[in-house]
């Protein structure tokens, strides 16, 4: 049977590990040629570039920090050159100084909101041009941008500026038949959850009220994300898609 990816050019920022990772592998694994972006490690970038490779597709890593603009046009340039298309866009890339609200500086506002909201704006406005009617856009959220998480303020405002931005953006882009849609994922697994200051006491809270009683995968966000990014995702636009093992409904 034909993957039904196959052809596909996919792009996805921070897809080196974590849940990025988990949705470029599950991207290749349907037969989407994909390319990462990475800012940190270079040895982990070439490693997830040959996992990708692993399923049959092309993949290339490309360097970037999605929170200075100056260098995102390469980028898509850079897709432009070597695949003449882009069929999938997913902003995964998220960065944020953990602050209360009354303590935000401009410091952890800036990086907020340069990082996680201004970079998929730009990357849309960018993208766009390069991308065929009927092309999928998924960027990624988290239960901050609706709920208060203690220490969160700065990344939670820029999470729910990017679940509106995806309202206009999915209008907007209606007439050329291109979704856009967001999966926000509640408390998953993974090294970027470590870093809480509170991550222990906020696992036995999660998994005590989570009906699953456990906390999520990488590969189960990156699951739903994929499925956007199909063809059987068609008539789904504009969409915030929470998924979080039933959290939010205790």
């Amino acid at each position: 049977m034909e993957k039904e990816l196959k052809g596909k050019v996919a792009f996805v920022s921070g897809g080196t590990k974590g849940i990025g990772k988990a949705i470029a592998l599950g991207l290749a694994e349907k037969g989407a040629h994909v390319v990462v972006n990475y800012f940190r490690s270079r040895s982990t970038a070439n490693e997830t570039v040959k996992e990708i490779e692993s399923y049959g597709v092309e993949a290339y890593a490309h360097r970037a920090n999605m929170g200075n603009h100056d260098q995102i046009p390469a980028i898509f340039e850079g897709i432009k050159e070597r695949f003449g298309k882009l069929d999938i866009l997913i902003s995964n890339a998220a960065l944020g100084l953990f602050t209360n609200m009354l303590e935000i500086d401009d410091k952890s506002w800036d990086l907020s909101m340069h990082t996680n909201a201004r970079a998929f704006l730009n990357s849309v406005q960018l993208a766009s041009d390069i991308m065929p009617d009927h092309s999928r856009i998924i960027t990624l959220s988290s239960l901050g941008s609706i709920r208060y998480i203690p220490g969160y303020a700065s990344i939670g405002v820029s999470k729910a500026a990017i679940e509106n931005m995806v309202k206009y953006m999915a209008v907007e882009l209606a007439e050329r038949k291109i979704t856009v849609n967001c999966v926000s994922g509640g408390f998953i697994d993974t090294n970027a959850m470590k870093s809480f200051p509170n991550y222990e006491m906020m696992v036995q809270e999660v998994v005590k009220r989570t009906p699953f009683k456990r906390m999520g995968t990488a590969k189960e966000v990156g699951d739903v994300v994929c499925f956007l990014a199909g063809p059987k995702a068609t008539w789904v636009t504009g969409q915030t898609i929470i998924v979080d093992g039933g959290y939010t409904l205790m």
